[in-house]
């Protein structure tokens, strides 16, 4: 009850540090660099330099970045849930003015190690906004609506969106500033695949003695089922049942520690699954 009770304001402190850290991040690596992030905030930094350069006006990055997710957030309210959007729409307010608000802070000027340490710090303040329920904003709203409808994580489809907004800032502002940006975004990538795992699965296979045990335990963690096949040990000729299930990523340790407080003497061996088709239980976010 207590933990039910706290989560609202872990959500909240959570989101309000993955937004100053993904701002500090903007004034400190991405405006230094030049870059581009991909997503909505990096089609509103886009649209921010081109005005600025075309028009010389100068819009705060929170009017731009603001305008934009709103389609992003219809989405959000309409098929993911009225509690995650409202978060993420917190995350989104905050990160607008956060890097409005923060003075210029310069770390280093070497571009690589701008696209490289940039990368990471964005994929780590985009996977702890993630793993609190709630979403950066933009692109990650329609991936994760994604997500859900195939049962897999569909974060690589927005490589296509972000491949436009490198095109247009190659054209419109160099190449340079693109290629690098690319180098940002597949650290970015890289570090949110590793740190956020909801919607990626692993299938699990386990040598047991103890089959229906195991399949209980399995359900008790994760709510998926699993299917039992008999075998036979190759040593020592002896019955051997085999208990095949696929999980998320995210929860497969918790269902290995289970089962073997369940079997100690289980033999379980973790399979990333590519590719999965058909019922395969996914939380609802509220």
């Amino acid at each position: 009850m207590n933990t039910q009770r706290s989560k609202p304001f872990l959500t909240v402190a959570a989101v309000t540090a993955a937004a100053f850290v993904m701002a500090l991040n903007k004034i400190s690596f991405v405006d230094t660099g030049g870059l581009y992030p991909g997503g909505v905030a990096g089609l509103a930094i886009l649209i921010q330099r081109l005005l600025a350069d075309t028009l010389h006006r100068n819009v705060p990055f929170s009017v731009i970045n603001l305008l934009l997710n709103a389609v992003p957030v219809y989405i959000g309210f309409r098929f993911l849930g009225i509690k995650f959007t409202l978060y993420s729409c917190l995350m989104i307010v905050l990160n607008s003015l956060f890097t409005d608000l923060l003075p210029p802070r310069i770390i280093t000027e070497d571009i690589l190690l701008i696209s490289v340490f940039g990368g990471i710090i964005q994929g780590l303040a985009v996977s702890l906004c993630l793993n609190a329920d709630a979403t950066s904003g933009g692109t990650d709203f329609i991936g994760i609506f994604l997500s859900q409808r195939r049962g897999s994580d569909a974060f690589s489809v927005i490589l296509g969106f972000n491949t436009l907004i490198l095109l247009a800032a190659g054209f419109l502002f160099g190449w340079d500033k693109a290629l690098y940006s690319i180098i940002f975004q597949y650290a970015a990538t890289a570090v949110q695949r590793l740190l956020y795992r909801k919607y990626q699965q692993s299938t699990l296979f386990i040598v047991t003695t103890k089959p229906e045990a195991v399949c209980n335990a399995i359900y008790g963690i994760s709510q998926h089922g699993a299917t039992v096949l008999e075998g036979e040990g190759s040593y020592g000729h002896c019955e051997r049942n085999v208990v095949y299930s696929v999980v998320s990523a995210a929860e497969s340790k918790k269902v290995m520690a289970v089962i073997r407080e369940t079997d100690p003497a289980a033999f379980i061996n973790e399979i990333r699954t590519q590719t999965l088709s058909g019922r395969f239980y996914q939380p609802k976010t509220e």
